[in-house]
């Protein structure tokens, strides 16, 4: 059972006045918790001054056969410590959960961004806690299996009316945990995550009347893929290619591409399809055999649908919000860099969005978050498209899924508007500064290299130091590091480029890479 369909067949030790996991009286808990949400969002989230506590919980709590080929993926609860930036607010209180600690070193490099607060000040409403617990459990499993833990979090919240989770991604764990905290969740109901399931994004498309593959969802068997691979054929005879993916998959891990070769569309072709299924069918994850991958497409469900080809072709996303009080917001758009043989692997994002397209996209972005918010969906997620050049130079946008979390996109744009107090305008497709300038980022979590490996957290500040390439507040540029505690272990860490264009940014970012080959050789 994948965590976003239940508990993952553990009896967690509970509060004593708190319901079970999974009931009736759970739900209806979690609905009167949530209900008063929408108060404390219209009168706190607004006032800087007001004291509040943020529980922060960055558990990827994800399919962990799955998550396990990621490499040194426990260090990605670390991506949310862009989060440290709300001390800048200076009643603001932190309560910060890891599977392992996180290094002195790396909470001193984010204090030390900080604009306008001493990393004294802020570090005294900073807690950070630790289940020191490296396996691949989700995080919030691993909490709601150590109630001295749950107490100790509780105790750190000084007034629960003033109080919320804020979270990677929500499952029926992170619903337990907020019950038994007695605090808002800042995210949509488990109960409704179909709707940012594969299946579930490919129905809200057709209702907010977006253009969509052509395919077919809520697949399970080898069978169900054959077929529609046939019907994908036969709809459209010059297709190459299809790709397969399990409802829950995540930076394409979970797909898989299959290409039709010399297969003859005939009465047989169905037959034909499944007798071939297993050898022109090539998984994403490397490591992940096609034993598992039907396994777990059957127990997710899935979609198959066309590969999209283009002589230009661009694979955006629009970040949007929609919060306690039912309003909607177009945070950002990006450009996404995928990797991979067939360019299904998420490796980084470039912000904004290209000038050409970024306002149509975020057009599109806000008609499939309309549909989102009428089904109950709640705060932050994002809509991955491709987008396709015509030979007119405009562009058609195929919308492709729904991501209900905090993706990888999130956190390079949360620590651009903390640092520079700007907004992304959806409607000029640019961002800006509370100075009014405009700022860029090139921004990737899989920067990479065996030559890293060794390099301690306290090495990687000293060579930005020593090369200038620490974030520069007054210039409001410069290079932002995340990921850091994977470097030493995997030789893998994460970059945030800021720059006034484009260019700055991405030079930032060569440079970056250059200086570290340099350092490393």
């Amino acid at each position: 059972m994948s965590p976003s369909a239940g508990h993952l067949g553990k009896t967690f030790v509970k509060c004593d006045d708190c319901p079970p996991p999974g009931t009736p009286e759970e739900n209806a808990a979690f609905s009167d918790i949530q209900q008063k949400f929408g108060k404390q969002f219209e009168s706190i989230f607004p006032d800087k001054l007001a004291p509040r506590t943020v529980i922060i919980i960055p558990s990827l709590t994800l399919d962990q056969d799955i998550l396990s080929k990621i490499k040194g993926v426990v260090h990605y609860e670390e991506r949310m410590l862009c989060l440290l930036m709300l001390l800048r607010m200076p009643n603001t209180n932190l309560i910060y959960v890891t599977s392992m600690p996180v290094a002195d070193t790396i909470v001193d490099y984010y204090l030390h961004l900080l604009p306008g607060i001493t990393g004294h000040h802020a570090k005294k409403r900073l807690t950070m806690l630790s289940c020191y617990d490296a396996s691949i459990k989700p995080l919030t499993q691993k909490i709601l299996e150590r109630p001295r833990l749950l107490e100790r979090i509780k105790k750190l919240v000084p007034d629960k009316e003033v109080a919320h989770l804020t979270c990677y991604n929500v499952t029926n764990l992170e619903k337990s945990l907020s019950v038994q905290l007695g605090v808002p969740l800042f995210g949509t109901d488990p109960d409704k995550l179909y709707e940012g399931s594969k299946s579930g994004s490919r129905k809200s498309f057709r209702a907010a009347g977006v253009l969509l593959p052509e395919g077919y969802e809520d697949l399970h068997t080898r069978q169900d893929i054959a077929e529609a691979l046939a019907k994908l054929k036969r709809r459209n005879p010059s297709l190459r290619k299809a790709v397969i993916k399990m409802n829950d998959g995540f930076s394409g891990d979970g797909n898989a591409v299959f290409k039709y070769a010399d297969l003859v569309i005939d009465d047989a072709l169905e037959k034909n399809i499944e007798s071939v299924l297993t050898k022109q069918m090539s998984t994403v994850a490397k490591d992940l055999s096609q034993a598992m991958f039907f396994e777990k497409f059957q127990e997710m469900g899935g979609i198959v649908e066309e590969f999209l080809e283009g002589e230009i072709k661009m694979s955006p996303s629009v970040q949007c919000v929609i919060n306690p009080t039912r309003e909607i917001n177009i945070v950002s758009t990006h450009d996404q860099v995928l990797g991979g043989d067939d360019g299904q692997i998420f490796i980084g994002a470039i912000f904004p969005a290209d000038e050409t397209y970024n306002v149509t996209l975020a057009e599109e972005g806000l008609k499939i978050a309309v549909v989102l918010e009428k089904k109950g969906t709640l705060g932050r997620f994002a809509i991955d498209f491709i987008s396709v050049k015509q030979a007119d130079g405009s562009w058609k946008h195929y919308a492709i899924e729904i991501n209900l979390r905090k993706g990888g996109t999130t956190h390079p744009y949360l620590m651009l508007q903390f640092l520079t107090g700007g907004k992304y305008d959806a409607k000029r497709g640019a961002y800006i500064t509370a100075s009014n300038s405009k700022r860029y980022y090139f921004a990737s979590d899989n920067v990479s290299s065996e030559k890293y490996k060794g390099l301690t957290p306290d090495d990687l500040i000293d060579i930005a130091m020593y090369h200038e390439l620490m974030y520069d507040g007054a210039a409001q540029e410069g290079v932002m590091f995340h990921l850091v505690g994977a470097l030493s272990e995997f030789g893998k860490l994460g970059l945030v480029c800021v720059g006034s264009s484009p260019e700055r940014a991405k030079a930032f970012y060569d440079k970056t890479l250059a200086i570290l080959d340099h350092e490393c050789c």
